[in-house]
């Protein structure tokens, strides 16, 4: 009787019309790489790219509030926001090695970009190190497609920018070292 059933159901059960599909919506994603070097030893480099690191060089608009840990201090794992305009991006500290000089983070801003940022220090000599950053952008959204576009163009020539507010937080550091023993 159940086999019966089985063979009979189709007839029972109304034809499913189908669903027209649409073709998938195409979202930007830019990968750019800048590369710089500083006049500093590897050891005074890599603390400038944790996040509370770059407090020094990185401007008004860099103000990390950290979720984890407490209190905040640059290290792997550490989860924070950032305001940028209307929008906070949420930050991960996916990889931190001073050391190694190696950090990366993943950041998202809900329905506008993911991003992923590589940071790779290489001691060149004891006096000056290679920095290389790229930058991984993904739109959430075809909306902000253009926007990730032009994110992407800004990522590639941030480098000049990069080393020149680094430099000046060094010679800051520096003059402070040198002010109080």
């Amino acid at each position: 009787m159940i086999a019966l059933l089985f063979v009979f159901l189709p007839f029972f059960i109304p034809p499913q019309q189908a669903e027209p599909m649409n073709p998938p919506v195409q979202l930007a994603h830019v990968a750019n790489t800048f590369r710089f070097q500083l006049a500093a030893p590897l050891e005074r480099a890599a603390p400038l790219f944790g996040p509370q690191g770059e407090r020094c060089w990185g401007g008004k608009h860099w103000d990390p509030h950290f979720l984890y840990p407490q209190p905040a201090r640059d290290t792997e794992g550490a989860v924070f926001t950032v305001q940028h305009g209307p929008h906070t991006s949420i930050w991960v500290n996916t990889e931190f090695d001073l050391s190694a000089g190696r950090m990366q983070y993943v950041s998202v801003i809900d329905g506008v970009v993911a991003s992923i940022v590589d940071v790779h220090l290489m001691a060149v000599d004891p006096n000056r190190t290679n920095v290389e950053v790229t930058y991984q952008r993904t739109a959430l959204s075809a909306d902000v497609n253009e926007d990730v576009q032009a994110l992407g163009n800004a990522d590639r020539d941030n480098g000049p920018h990069w080393r020149q507010a680094i430099e000046a937080c060094l010679a800051t550091q520096t003059g402070a070292a040198a002010t109080h023993p």
